[in-house]
């Protein structure tokens, strides 16, 4: 069965409905936003009347947000889009949730499987009008009043999907969540050797199998047709280079043998020498950590890597994809996938 294809939608709100009728016009299968620097979930109000895609957050951020706040957002998505709403949830680092949104941070995977489960147990509540009670160690809730329930949601309850790169997490929301969202700074190797074992385990503590299970493989895509927009396509260096100076992310450069490049990554970056980071990213570390080739080769490469999920979210960044070769290479991964 071909992999399901998702790419960003535009981060505003004032041209979501527009941009979101273009690429389903271009046969992608969702749309998906992140928490940028605008609101995730305004654009996706926008799009949702305007357009028949699947509509995800990838991600919002959990923790500065009650998970009745987050209920409240799927719900009332779900209802808009008709069904078609699936809630994404990141943790970001310490540095962003503490400074920049004022918020508290701690063991992130701990309190990340509170916020699905609590939730999940708020939409529960209002779809089965059970009881509302969910008490943990960073979050409570006890209280819902008939003033405050909007009832069961006639499209039923929206997914809860938790974004992860690490073992724990993975295996976290494997226990816990509908889906994972595998971060797009990845491998092949690091799929095949950390994320899946992870997210057995999870699916063997919970109980449940991969069936029940929804896995979408977020990549980086350098897209071209010909020699012009290849080049312009290795623009991808730039997020790579970003990613891999984040500490957090030295796990999947560790297991490709190239550790010793996040320090020197890093160490840039706290010099503001941001232009020079793209150029420590060779074209073996491009294509091992992203694909990057024609809309065939790109689809090709992808299937291999990861053709047993669910899902493929594309993020084409730093150049400007048009929508012509959007719908290329979404037919090509269509055709890899058969």
């Amino acid at each position: 069965m071909p992999l399901k294809l998702d790419v960003m939608l535009s981060d505003s709100v004032v041209t979501a409905a527009e941009r979101a009728r273009a690429l389903e016009g271009c046969g992608v299968d969702g749309v998906f936003t992140f928490e940028n620097s605008h609101d995730p979930f305004f654009p996706l109000v926008a799009a949702a009347p305007a357009c028949s895609l699947d509509l995800m957050t990838n991600v919002a951020i959990a923790f500065p947000r009650s998970p009745m706040h987050l209920a409240h957002a799927a719900y009332d998505l779900h209802l808009l889009s008709e069904g078609r709403f699936r809630l994404g949830l990141g943790s970001q680092v310490k540095a962003h949730i503490e400074n920049r949104y004022g918020s508290r941070w701690g063991r992130p995977v701990e309190r990340m499987r509170e916020w699905v489960l609590a939730t999940r147990t708020i939409l529960d509540s209002w779809q089965d009008g059970t009881r509302l009670k969910f008490e943990g160690e960073y979050t409570r809730h006890t209280l819902m009043t008939p003033a405050f329930n909007p009832g069961p949601n006639p499209h039923g309850k929206p997914k809860v999907l938790v974004g992860a790169l690490g073992p724990r997490m993975n295996r976290m929301a494997a226990e816990v969540a509908d889906g994972v969202l595998v971060m797009p700074f990845n491998s092949a190797r690091h799929m095949r050797e950390r994320t899946r074992p992870a997210i057995a385990d999870g699916l063997a503590a919970s109980g449940r199998t991969r069936a029940d299970f929804e896995v979408t493989a977020e990549v980086i895509v350098g897209v071209g047709r010909d020699e012009r927009e290849l080049e312009a396509a290795k623009a991808i260096r730039y997020l790579l280079s970003f990613y891999g100076s984040t500490p957090s992310y030295k796990a999947v450069l560790d297991v490709e043998g190239m550790g010793d490049l996040q320090p020197e990554l890093n160490a840039l970056s706290k010099q503001g020498r941001w232009a020079e980071m793209p150029g420590l990213i060779d074209d073996a570390a491009m294509n091992t950590l992203a694909v990057h080739g024609t809309p065939a080769e790109c689809a090709a490469e992808i299937v291999a890597r990861y053709g047993d999920c669910d899902r493929v979210c594309a993020y084409f960044p730093h150049y400007n994809a048009p929508d012509d070769l959007i719908a290329e290479f979404a037919a090509a991964l269509r055709d890899a996938g058969r």
